[in-house]
């Protein structure tokens, strides 16, 4: 089949792509910068030839049709994250891509259309663990309230008959990441200096298990789905030890409250909007830690035919991976510096 995907030159997007390829299926890439795009996927091994690159922008209609011409199905990756960028509306930004992109799948037809939320518009959580069935949150972030009004847009297709597949991934690692996320930066500071130890925890999610969940559910006459691919939950503290076992070096761990985090991403998000600096942290995102359960990934995993990597192989990939590219110095990596 012929797939659109959207934002091939991010993470998950471009071993969405790699992995398509390895399944016989020709991927047509919508993207900005066809350059910084074959980069990434000559990263991963993959030759820009083995593609097709269509320059455009997902904000712009006319670009996003002239990709969707031909295309047997879609998936929609593609999403404007920012916490403190004064000049974009990413609610404005993400719900009009989202539309662009699936709805206009939709209208033509294309069938599945395969859009990627977050298990973040469950959170916090109301039962002891997350399924696709749960309620959703209220965020207050612009990206987080711009995920989930994409989000009532896609359910909505889902509830008119669409063949809508939507998947809610949680903290998603691996090597060879475009831009370091959160997370990633998060485990650099970790390992570098301490782990601050509260309560909750994170479910961590293999790129390329991700990458190959999506190019699975490339078939068409499944219907509308809602798939959660949380991957494996930990503990601050056990994945604390569990980087301390891959790399053979002990890190400080630092007791931080559950309120105290809270308060503080609180105090962040109102100084961000008055003085409007780019530490990470936020109200959202400090709940996110402090309140995560762990998924119900079954139904996902036997949909999809699909075995996890251990938590291990990915946290010592992604380790190796930091080190390879400069953002860890090697003394932190231990066992696993080159």
């Amino acid at each position: 089949m012929r797939v659109l995907v959207t934002g091939a030159s991010g993470f998950i997007g471009s071993n969405a792509v790699k992995s398509l390829l390895a399944l016989g299926h020709r991927p047509r890439l919508l993207v900005r910068d066809p350059v910084r795009a074959a980069r990434v996927l000559g990263e991963l091994g993959v030759p820009a030839e083995a593609t097709e690159m269509s320059q455009g922008d997902m904000l712009e209609e006319a670009s996003v049709s002239r990709a969707l011409d031909g295309c047997d199905a879609v998936i929609h990756s593609a999403a404007v994250v920012g916490v403190t960028d004064r000049r974009t509306d990413l609610v404005e930004a993400n719900v009009t891509g989202t539309r662009h992109v699936v709805g206009g799948a939709v209208a033509r037809g294309l069938d599945p259309v395969i859009h990627i939320s977050t298990i973040a518009v469950f959170v916090p959580p109301v039962e002891p663990v997350i399924t696709s069935d749960g309620p959703l949150a209220s965020p207050r972030t612009a990206y987080g309230r711009s995920k989930m009004e994409a989000e009532r847009y896609v359910r909505g297709l889902q509830d008119d008959g669409a063949p809508v597949t939507i998947f809610y991934f949680s903290g998603v690692i691996g090597p060879s990441q475009p831009n370091l996320d959160s997370f990633s930066a998060g485990l650099v500071a970790a390992l570098k200096t301490a782990w601050p130890i509260t309560r909750g925890g994170v479910s961590l999610l293999d790129v390329r298990d991700a990458g190959d969940g999506l190019a699975r559910s490339v078939r068409p006459g499944q219907g509308a789905r809602r798939m959660v691919l949380g991957g494996k939950y930990v503990t601050w503290p056990q994945l604390a030890d569990a980087c301390d076992a891959v790399t053979g070096v002990r890190t400080r761990r630092i007791p931080v409250p559950a309120r105290a985090l809270l308060a503080i991403g609180t105090l962040l998000d109102v100084a961000r909007r008055v003085h409007g600096f780019g530490y990470p942290l936020t109200r959202d995102a400090a709940e996110f830690v402090v309140t995560l359960v762990p998924s119900d990934d079954t139904a996902a995993l036997d949909t999809l035919g699909l075995t996890l990597r251990p938590l291990e192989e990915s946290l010592e990939d992604t380790v190796r991976w930091l080190v390879a590219a400069g953002h860890l110095h090697p003394s932190k990596a231990g066992r696993l510096a080159p």
